[in-house]
């Protein structure tokens, strides 16, 4: 015998001790709770299906449990129910067989309702077992932002031209339109680019910043790309510093944003 059997063996005996304790307890005229639960995980147990490759599924994540507790059999019903319960708790207690067995974890929703007699359907008349796969709900789909017009005026520096409306998910702000390495390459176009010249352009790195829009938090951030004189927002007379490297700061309509020493103003349209 296996692992899985011998466990299983070990159970059922284990669960026959405890039904005769409770059935010596209650009464020989009537089940005892913990049968009916442990007839239960035995239809369950019933249901597991082998996939292959040493592989076995419990091809359900609902069970529907219905007890016959005829009116008047209040006692009945909250015996049953206070064993149901637990601890363990049936669900828990079907886990723990789903595992013994070899099963692979999985979220089991037991449902327990009682009825006033067997149904014509029911293989005991003391209890009737149903199984079902309920569809799992899906996540709710996250709806992006789109991407809001963005204004910048330059008031600091010079750029031409002074005032652009963007639409995009990333702005490139730098020295000269387009940035060369070594060879003479194309690695950097700015979208936003301050001329040679002014004492406030020579403050511009020629990679010195860029907006982002993140659909996910619907807002645009500035990040600082390592500038030699860094980047910072002026919101409402406050300074806001932008630590080179990091995912950045959020930016609202209004605020200027400082690279070197020129300045960008800042409004969403």
């Amino acid at each position: 015998m296996d692992i899985f059997g011998k466990a299983r063996k070990l159970e059922r005996k284990i669960a026959r001790s405890l039904d005769a304790a409770v059935v010596e307890f209650v009464g020989a005229s009537e089940p005892a709770p913990l049968e009916i639960v442990h007839a239960v995980l035995d239809r369950a147990e019933q249901q597991i299906q082998e996939a292959g490759r040493g592989v076995r599924l419990f091809p359900f994540n609902r069970v529907k449990v219905v007890v016959a507790a005829p009116p008047g059999e209040k006692a009945a019903r909250a015996r049953f129910a206070a064993v149901a319960d637990g601890p363990p708790s049936i669900g828990e207690r079907l886990q723990a067989r789903l595992r013994a067995a070899g099963c692979r974890t999985v979220d089991v929703v037991v449902e327990i309702s009682y009825a006033t007699k067997a149904g014509p359907r029911w293989e005991s008349p003391l209890f009737h077992v149903e199984f079902d796969r309920a569809p799992v709900a899906a996540a709710p789909e996250r709806v992006a932002s789109p991407t809001p017009r963005l204004k910048l005026t330059v008031v600091a520096g010079k750029a031409v031209p002074r005032t652009q409306i963007f639409s995009s998910s990333r702005i490139d702000i730098g020295r000269r339109s387009e940035v060369l390495d070594a060879k003479q390459r194309v690695v950097r176009t700015n979208h936003v680019a301050f001329e040679e010249g002014p004492d406030e352009n020579r403050s511009v790195s020629r990679r010195h910043a860029h907006l982002s829009w993140h659909p996910g938090a619907g807002e645009y951030r500035i990040q600082d790309d390592r500038s030699v004189h860094g980047t910072s927002i002026l919101r409402g007379g406050r300074t806001i510093v932008v630590p080179a490297g990091s995912r950045g700061v959020r930016i609202e309509s209004g605020d200027e944003i400082i690279v070197g020493q020129a300045r960008l103003k800042v409004t969403l349209v």
